[in-house]
């Protein structure tokens, strides 16, 4: 076959409008491809803002649940992502920020408070208002205990030096506010945040 070069462009542009077709959908493999499209997973889902839990930079993250939303249902955490419009990570996360959903589905992870008794060596499932009930009055009996209203001199100092505090760095601006009034006015001297830990 003689082929001239104006006969391989006429060819080759054949050939390129042929493909350019196929491509946008009018030939028979777009129809087919179309076809086999499945839907977007997300498209039922509600979507949550929410801030990552795990170190002191607080990116923000996307949670999608899917469930009907009625009183008594519980919903199903199905996706997780970094959220693009958060000014702190823009929709990027660390490999454990991108590995939430597997904690949150994990079967090992905690989702009630448990209590050991002194000398037990078992743990046992308390609810939520027996835990908080203990640790209120377990901070209370030794605030009560060790609690410096005036030091050697006779100053008012008005100190609890045997507890302390760890608050959380992924909280917003106004939580860490109220947290560090909260120390400060039952005396607390010990306060350390998680950014630093």
């Amino acid at each position: 076959m003689d082929l001239t070069r104006r006969g391989f462009i006429k060819l080759t542009g054949a050939s390129l409008a042929t493909s350019s077709l196929s491509a946008l959908g009018f030939g028979g493999s777009g129809a087919a491809l179309a076809e086999a499209v499945r839907p977007f997973k997300l498209t039922h889902a509600k979507e949550t803002r929410n801030t990552c839990t795990y170190c002191s930079v607080a990116c923000g993250i996307l949670i999608y649940t899917l469930g009907d939303g009625a009183k008594n249902a519980r919903s199903d955490i199905i996706h997780i992502e970094g959220d693009p419009d958060h000014p702190v990570n823009r929709g990027t996360l660390c490999p454990k920020g991108s590995a939430l959903l597997d904690i949150v589905h994990a079967p090992t992870r905690l989702q009630v408070p448990k209590y050991r008794a002194p000398g037990s060596s078992e743990f046992k499932e308390v609810s939520w208002d027996w835990a908080l009930n203990r640790i209120a009055r377990l901070m209370k009996d030794d605030r009560d205990k060790n609690f410096i209203a005036k030091n050697a001199q006779g100053t008012t100092v008005n100190r609890w030096l045997t507890t302390g505090m760890l608050a959380a760095s992924a909280s917003s601006s106004e939580t860490s506010y109220l947290t560090w009034k909260v120390a400060r006015s039952f005396g607390m001297l010990v306060f350390d945040n998680q950014a630093r830990v």
